[in-house]
């Protein structure tokens, strides 16, 4: 350990594991070997940090939390797999979150700013980028990607594989088992399209004209009765049309439609 990191006296912590001197971590907290833990980073009572977790700066585990864990994966032998989590990001009670597999790239990554609330499970192998909120109960399945500030709703469940765009939104109960679009609300059991995520982007400061370019976008997607490509198709020539900010967000929701592996969310 560096510095005089704060540990509770009931704490257990692996002498080969890595504490910046500002860490603080709670009673009955264990943080495995292998384990490395920025500056500003709150452990809570009754967490466990697993072998191979990486964890940045300021982040706040809340009590009871099992990070960095082994993958629920019955192929899953011992192997050596990490967790890499970022900066700033809060995890609320009982969030389990599991390292890679070999089977993928061994991998599990969780970005920056991040809400993570209460029973929420990140399973292998999962990428989760930055300014996601995770609401209570929420479940990632193994191989799942999550954009940037998407915002999945209570008991949303995501089936592996799946992918959720940036600033993506889900209602409570969703169960998703196809990719859904960047800037896409969504619904239901099985999850379906709702609508633009239009208040979500007013709140991130998107303008009229980049919210007006992303309603055109998904009528082509949603409304013209297009197949994927077809729609594609018009995303590439509206995207040629347009300029700054609205050129980008098209280029976003392309590329994504570009990486689908399991049809969309209609």
């Amino acid at each position: 350990m560096s510095g005089a990191a704060r540990i509770h006296p009931s704490a257990i912590v692996d002498p080969g594991a890595e504490l910046d001197g500002t860490v603080s971590v709670g009673p009955y907290a264990i943080i495995e070997r292998d384990v490395r833990i920025g500056a500003g980073t709150s452990i809570g009572a009754h967490c466990v940090i697993g072998a191979g977790t990486t964890i940045g700066r300021d982040n706040v585990f809340h009590p009871f939390g099992a990070i960095g864990g082994p993958p629920q994966d019955k192929k899953y032998g011992g192997e050596p797999t990490t967790l890499v989590i970022g900066d700033g990001n809060t995890f609320r009670e009982y969030v389990t979150v599991n390292r890679g597999t070999v089977q993928d790239r061994g991998r599990t990554d969780v970005g920056d700013d991040n809400w993570i609330m209460a029973y929420v499970h990140i399973a292998h192998d999962c990428i989760v980028g930055s300014h996601v909120i995770l609401a209570n109960t929420t479940n990632l399945a193994g191989h799942v990607e999550l954009g940037d500030w998407a915002i999945l709703g209570g008991f949303t469940g995501v089936h592996q594989f799946c992918k959720i765009g940036a600033h993506a939104m889900t209602g409570v109960g969703t169960v998703v088992l196809h990719d859904l679009p960047p800037y896409v609300m969504a619904s239901g059991t099985p999850a379906n399209a709702h609508g633009l995520n239009s208040e979500g982007l007013r709140r991130r400061g998107f303008d009229a004209q980049r919210i007006q370019a992303l309603r055109r976008a998904y009528r082509s997607l949603y409304r013209r009765g297009l197949g994927l490509e077809e729609a594609r198709a018009e995303l590439a020539a509206q995207r040629e049309s347009a300029i700054g900010d609205s050129a980008a967000d098209l280029a976003l929701l392309s590329g994504f439609l570009g990486r689908v592996t399991r049809g969309i969310v209609r």
